[in-house]
């Protein structure tokens, strides 16, 4: 059964809706330095390869490290490249001032919505408070490093400033499809965040996509998705194909590693200068991984 959404959240769910995301990298030098000119560039290439929106400061643009100085002009220049802007929130990571603040400093800066990060603690009350604090539209998150109980699941999707929820519970085709479930039950967006399930998630009944994996390769993940909306059955099976072999590929042990993959393969698809096509916060990974990813994706 549906449950009440307030108005902004609904516009939220309906511009989405049928959508792909990218959930964008922050461009970065092996110190961890950020220059916002080529992030500007980078966020403009995702925005004209496809992505009909961006996802930034999430997990893959390692956000929960970023301070708010750096968290300010990413958000700034991802709002000129002329797409909605989600904006990842929450500090488990870098210890900083957490979701709430990051959330009204969002708010302040146009962002059109939020992805709540899945943290310690009630995770409904988590919700409650950036909805209250910022009155941004919030995207809920099932991770697979902390999945969230059904019950709880349903009590954040009846938060009236919840637009949707990405899934991305990795290997566990049973929870996501629960999700997904639940979602459209309640009345929001069905996100699928599964880079290693992307085509049976559709099929399970995701309504739109945020995937770390269109942080590059963005005309091989949308195919998938428009091959799907299209009714496109071998579409779909030979684009869907293309996208499992580069998923196989870039997300795979050490998981924490498919940032620098992703990175690797920006810079290949020449998104980012190879100067900024670094990720200080992730496992450091054998050179000749580079090769595979690359060759994977040719």
């Amino acid at each position: 059964m549906s449950t009440p959404i307030d108005a902004r959240a609904a516009g939220l769910r309906d511009l989405l809706s049928g959508g792909l995301v990218a959930a964008a990298l922050t461009p970065m030098t092996r110190a961890g330095e950020v220059d916002l000119d080529v992030a500007e560039a980078y966020f403009r290439r995702l925005a004209a390869s496809g992505a009909d929106a961006l996802a930034v400061l999430a997990h893959t643009g390692r956000g929960p490290y970023l301070p708010p100085e750096t968290r300010a002009g990413v958000i700034a220049r991802a709002r000129r490249a002329g797409v909605p802007v989600i904006v990842g929130v929450g500090a488990a990571a870098r210890g900083g001032p957490g979701a709430v603040a990051d959330a009204r400093a969002a708010a302040g800066l146009g962002a059109d919505g939020v992805l709540v990060f899945p943290e310690p603690g009630d995770r409904v009350a988590l919700h409650e408070a950036v909805w209250a604090a910022a009155g941004l539209p919030m995207i809920a998150f099932d991770l697979y490093t902390n999945p969230c109980p059904p019950a709880t699941l349903r009590r954040i999707l009846a938060v009236p400033g919840v637009a949707g929820l990405k899934t991305a519970l990795l290997s566990d085709a049973m929870g996501c499809q629960e999700t997904i479930a639940l979602t459209r039950g309640s009345g929001r967006l069905a996100i699928t965040g599964e880079d290693r399930m992307f085509g049976p998630s559709l099929l399970w009944g995701a309504q739109a996509a945020l995937v770390g994996i269109a942080a590059a390769s963005v005309g091989t993940t949308a195919d998938v998705l428009r091959a799907f909306e299209a009714d496109d059955l071998r579409g779909f099976e030979k684009a869907s194909a293309r996208l499992d072999r580069l998923a196989a590929a870039t997300f795979t042990a050490p998981m924490e590693g498919y940032v620098q993959r992703m990175a690797w393969l920006a810079a290949e698809e020449g998104l980012i200068p190879p100067t900024h096509a670094h990720d200080p916060y992730g496992p450091a990974l054998p050179e000749d991984e580079r090769a595979h990813v690359l060759a994977s994706a040719r």
